[in-house]
């Protein structure tokens, strides 16, 4: 079993930045994927970013790319997101997931364990 905590939401203006914090729990961190999702109010819940298990490789959705970085610290069992130049669009509830495997993956279907999620609100 794995549980997973973010942390670091919160209401920022347009323009400004965050960063998000998922400590995971569990012996497994550091062979999995990580990834970030969210979901905006009506809207179901969308990809954002993955790394995989050694942090070597990253992709984001196209819609976050060069404004956001994920990283891992395996020592630290702890996934971050940082975000930059967040836009109102940006507004949604994130989660961290627990990878299936070791790799980048898209789908939520490839992650098995999921945090409670943090808000991000941004004001224009």
């Amino acid at each position: 079993q794995v549980q997973l905590e973010e942390s670091g939401g919160g209401l920022v203006q347009a323009g400004g930045s965050l960063a998000l914090t998922c400590a995971a729990s569990g012996s497994t961190f550091s062979s999995r994927a990580m990834g970030w999702f969210r979901q905006a109010p009506g809207k179901e819940r969308e990809f954002v970013s993955t790394i995989n298990w050694s942090g070597s490789t990253t992709n984001y959705a196209d819609s976050v790319k060069g404004r956001f970085t994920i990283s891992r610290d395996n020592a630290k069992n702890t996934v971050y997101l940082q975000m930059n130049s967040l836009k109102p669009e940006d507004t949604a509830v994130y989660y961290c997931a627990f990878g299936r495997y070791s790799g980048v993956y898209y789908r939520a279907g490839d992650y098995n364990y999921w945090g409670q999620g943090t808000q991000v609100t941004v004001s224009s």
